[in-house]
């Protein structure tokens, strides 16, 4: 379970965790503390579903979300470390995406925009498409792509 190698291996070097979470209203973390002993590794999650959430919770610039939209990796990177800036983390993964149903020609169902921040490292971002594969899908799939660039990001 990949949570558990998460989970594991931030133990191994020392390195606290983050979320920062909008489509997936707060799946990651509830993957991270449904193992017995996280709480050694995994020190808080934010689920920032509208805007003003963000903006008040992550400190997502108001101009990056008019200008880029919510579902950007500019909003993704701004949410990841805003996670880092408001925590004892060391390391954190951030969601923001259209899970569905609907979305747009520019934004269709099933983009979800991802961020990885690090303390005293560079922030990444990543874009993936999903497609229209349905609510629970998408943010299922976005879920296990958040513990996977934890776990690239702790190997």
């Amino acid at each position: 379970m990949i949570a558990v190698e998460v989970l594991d291996a931030a133990r191994e070097k020392g390195i606290r965790i983050a979320t920062a979470e909008s489509c997936t209203g707060g799946m990651v973390a509830v993957a991270l503390t449904e193992i017995p002993g996280s709480s050694s590794v995994f020190d808080r999650g934010f689920v920032t579903y509208s805007n003003a959430a963000k903006v008040e919770m992550l400190g997502v610039s108001p101009a990056t979300l008019e200008t880029f939209g919510a579902v950007s990796e500019q909003v993704a990177r701004e949410m990841a470390e805003g996670a880092l800036a408001r925590s004892a983390a060391d390391l954190a993964v951030s969601i923001t995406g259209i899970a569905g149903p609907g979305g747009s020609d520019f934004k269709p169902e099933g983009r979800v925009c991802f961020g990885l921040a690090r303390r005293g490292g560079e922030t990444r971002s990543e874009t993936q498409e999903f497609g229209a594969l349905g609510r629970s899908a998408v943010r299922a799939k976005s879920c296990d792509r958040a513990l996977s660039l934890l776990a690239a990001a702790l190997s």
